[in-house]
């Protein structure tokens, strides 16, 4: 019974859900900033990612599983992948404790969620992307913190 509580492991701990709540905010101030890839405003003025997309939980000691779901502008965004690699690129340099990292397209909002899901979640093919110099040159222009 206590197992399936959540009492036994401290689901229900105010600290522990504090802290996810400061880290979930930490992320969210890493990842609002980002550029969008064709318009000059940031995911965050977009609405592409906003304080509610960001979930972080404690997995292990001192370590978080960090969930991102963001909102495309349009069902048919076809930028949709450079912006889930724009994210998880800035959070990979950014972020200051051990995470796993899941991003993902809000359900129902891309025509092709599942496909990209797939992609941006993939190591092999996200460090492929990045080996291409044009792709990776847009994305630090995306990552790059205004001054």
């Amino acid at each position: 019974v206590l197992r399936y509580s959540g009492l036994r492991r401290g689901c229900h701990d105010p600290r522990r859900h504090a802290m996810e709540q400061d880290k979930a905010l930490e992320v969210y101030d890493i990842i609002r900033t980002i550029r969008d890839p064709e318009k000059p405003n940031t995911l965050e003025e977009l609405e592409v990612v906003t304080e509610s997309c960001v979930e972080v939980h404690e997995i292990g000691e001192d370590e978080y599983l960090v969930v991102i779901r963001f909102t495309p502008t349009v069902p048919h965004c076809s930028l949709a992948t450079l912006i889930g690699l724009c994210l998880r690129i800035k959070l990979q340099r950014c972020l200051p404790f051990r995470h796993k990292l899941e991003i993902y397209i809000s359900e129902g909002t891309h025509s092709t969620e599942e496909d990209i899901n797939k992609q941006i979640n993939d190591k092999e093919r996200v460090a492929a992307a990045m080996e291409n110099p044009n792709l990776r040159e847009i994305v630090e222009q995306c990552v790059t913190e205004p001054d």
